[in-house]
């Protein structure tokens, strides 16, 4: 049955509203309340509602989003070629902390069975993590996890996983700059991301910059069962901090196959120790969820991302961890952000992550406008004000306890900022380094994004994407957007499948295709 004309605009004030029917819709098509298309408007793109001078400002969300470059008659496709990019809001003079927050009582009695850690982290999944200290190292560490996976992970039937920590980071670089210490913070709290349950096992090459001194100083790991002697695994071990260390230059490694003997030997004493492991019944405060957005059209801000933002003030009142990200993707929106600040210590955090970015920006020539992909254009986004008013709505209405710099572990409960790039790839790293122990992505172009080291619960922005790519997608929240649903319905949704995901109940749609991303971390360091 062919679907009549709709659109939907977010604010009684804006000027500009979505199609949403798939496909778009001809020049003549005439919507319930008489407006009518004066040209062919795609989907997921913006008609002006009333007649726009030249100059004019364009609203949606009730912010504005451009400035009309000519006149757009009512019943216009207003697009990235017709508006021009507002300035963006300057980083002084910001609402502080001024928003009160809602009333929103505790969530109690909801609870998942996960993997409880020495140190109180609690893992959603059983996985011995390889960590590399250099880029090196990284294809002779991905043969022995080959290797790991077809001899030795059968005889351990409680451990879900073996994956190799590998990045493009470790030698070449200036160690000692100070921006180093993102990229090395980076790949530390990853190593010790809860899904690892405390094993902390590494390869070296020997000659690196990163040493496994640095990267694990003594004391960084929690004592727990990791802390055994590695006796049994032969004089190629040794102990870096509380991790164990195969080193490849090592003089009594004599050919490759003596390397991946080591690594192997290592590796089957991690087995054993998390083969014991076993799930427990654990409060849904235990969760601590990455939620970020990629492939992004308009139609993230309407359905997925507000879905996504309502589970999120779940999650807080049942006293979880929650952290959001992309600094681009919400710089247009900071006052948003310093007005949901818990306090002005936050706010201040906040801003300053702001102008740490605008700064890293400007040196490499660029600014916030080089964000937008031609796919987000071509899904309806006009330009980055636009998507970044749509990205904020993941955050739901809870107010920001908190704020994390790139690479840094989360050790408090609430919603948190964590500013990483809008990068998909790089801000799911950087979430991982963060200790997050499941991780919800929305897409409305789909991409086939992943991670091996947490659960990526897949949020399909329309109906039609979800369709295609049943089985890349979890949830479909395009049903919001044609009146099936609504915003609380798939919030809900969304909230019962992260704890039957978290118990191991249910596999994601990528767990189940073993697709994952590679880890790529953040250096804004010199390359030497």
């Amino acid at each position: 049955m062919k679907q009549s004309p709709l659109y939907i605009r977010v604010h009684p004030d804006d000027n500009v509203a979505i199609v949403v029917n798939d496909g778009g819709l001809d020049s003549g098509a005439v919507f319930p309340d008489g407006l009518t298309l004066c040209e062919r408007v795609p989907q997921g793109h913006k008609v002006a509602l009333q007649d726009l001078a030249e100059g004019d400002a364009v609203l949606r969300y009730n912010v504005v989003i451009g400035y009309a470059l000519k006149a757009l008659p009512k019943g216009s496709w207003v697009n990235e070629h017709v508006i021009r990019m507002p300035t963006p809001p300057a980083l002084d003079d910001l609402p502080i902390a001024t928003i009160k927050a809602p009333d929103m009582p505790p969530l109690d009695g909801y609870t998942f069975e996960g993997y409880r850690n020495a140190d109180g982290s609690v893992g959603t999944r059983n996985i011995l993590a390889i960590t590399t200290t250099v880029q090196c190292v990284a294809d002779v560490v991905q043969h022995a996890v080959t290797r790991i996976k077809a001899e030795l992970l059968p005889k351990y039937p409680n451990v879900d996983d073996v994956v190799s920590l590998g990045h493009t980071y470790g030698c070449g670089v200036a160690i000692d700059a100070p921006d180093a210490m993102v990229p090395i913070r980076t790949v530390r709290n990853i190593s010790l991301n809860p899904n690892f349950g405390g094993e902390v096992m590494m390869v070296s090459l020997g000659c690196e910059k990163l040493q496994p001194e640095r990267l694990m100083p003594p004391g960084t790991i929690p004592i727990s069962t990791a802390t055994e002697e590695v006796a049994d695994i032969g004089d190629l071990a040794t102990k870096s901090g509380n991790g164990d260390v195969v080193t490849l230059q090592d003089e009594a490694h004599v050919g490759f196959q003596s390397m991946i003997e080591s690594i192997m030997k290592m590796a089957d004493g991690h087995l054993k120790r998390l083969d014991n492991r076993r799930r427990e019944t654990c409060p849904a405060s235990d969760l601590v969820i990455g939620v970020q957005c990629g492939g992004s059209d308009a139609f993230s801000g309407l359905t997925a991302n507000p879905a996504v933002g309502f589970a999120t003030d779940l999650l807080v009142r049942a006293g979880a961890t929650v952290m959001f990200s992309e600094v681009t993707e919400v710089r247009d929106g900071v006052g948003q952000l310093t007005a949901r600040a818990a306090n002005a210590d936050v706010a201040a955090a906040i801003i300053r992550e702001m102008q740490w970015y605008d700064s890293y920006l400007k040196r490499g020539g660029a600014d916030r406008s080089a964000n937008t992909t031609p796919g987000n254009k071509k899904g309806g986004l006009s330009n980055i004000v636009e998507k970044a008013m749509g990205s904020i709505i993941k955050s739901g209405n809870s107010p920001i306890s908190g704020v994390l710099s790139p690479g840094e572990k989360a050790t408090q409960k609430g919603l948190i900022y964590a500013a990483t790039p809008a990068s998909d790839f790089i801000c799911g790293t950087l979430q991982v380094a963060a200790g997050i122990n499941l991780h919800v992505f929305t897409t409305g172009r789909g991409t086939p994004y992943s991670l091996a080291e947490v659960p990526v619960i897949k949020v399909a922005t329309r109906s039609d994407l979800a369709r295609r790519w049943f089985d890349l997608m979890d949830i479909n929240a395009g049903t919001i957007a044609t009146g099936e649903t609504t915003i609380e319905d798939v919030g809900w949704e969304l909230f019962h499948l992260m704890l039957e995901v978290a118990s191991g109940r249910k596999q994601t749609c990528a767990e189940a295709l073993k697709l994952h991303n590679a880890l790529v971390l953040f250096n804004p360091a010199p390359v030497t």
